[in-house]
């Protein structure tokens, strides 16, 4: 029987959504207000969940202490309060949109997370916009 667990966290950032490679003016139509160059922020909301089998000794599927920590150590503390652009090296060239987020988050919890467990990750840019990653 498998199960799913989940934990909620968040954390605040700024990024600016732009390719160097392009013009002002490309950049602008493509996105917008995002394209800010003095940046812009979001308070982030994050769904982290873990499917797998129930461990019959325990009875979870994974401690949440354990995701908690987890998340709080691999996510909160990498991009809180933080311009993503600026101080994150995973965005140094890769464009901050809400689904490289997500994808950058599962990357660093996935090795963390056992083979068997299927792990999703659900990123809240705004209350009405959001990505689901699953991998691959």
């Amino acid at each position: 029987m498998k199960v799913k667990v989940s934990r909620k966290a968040h954390f605040n950032a700024a990024h600016r959504l732009y390719r160097p490679q392009w013009t002002d003016d490309r950049n602008n139509e493509v996105f917008g207000k995002c394209n800010n160059p003095n940046f812009h922020g979001h308070n982030y909301e994050l769904i982290v969940s873990v499917t797998g089998e129930i461990d019959p000794v325990t009875g979870f599927v994974i401690d949440v202490k354990i995701l908690k920590d987890l998340i709080k150590a691999e996510v909160e503390d990498a991009f809180d309060h933080k311009n993503l652009n600026l101080e994150v090296p995973e965005f140094k060239e890769l464009n901050p949109t809400a689904e490289n987020i997500a994808v950058v988050i599962w990357n660093k919890l996935r090795p963390h997370i056992k083979d068997s467990d299927t792990l999703e990750v659900v990123l809240y840019e705004t209350p009405r916009n959001f990505v689901t990653y699953t991998g691959e």
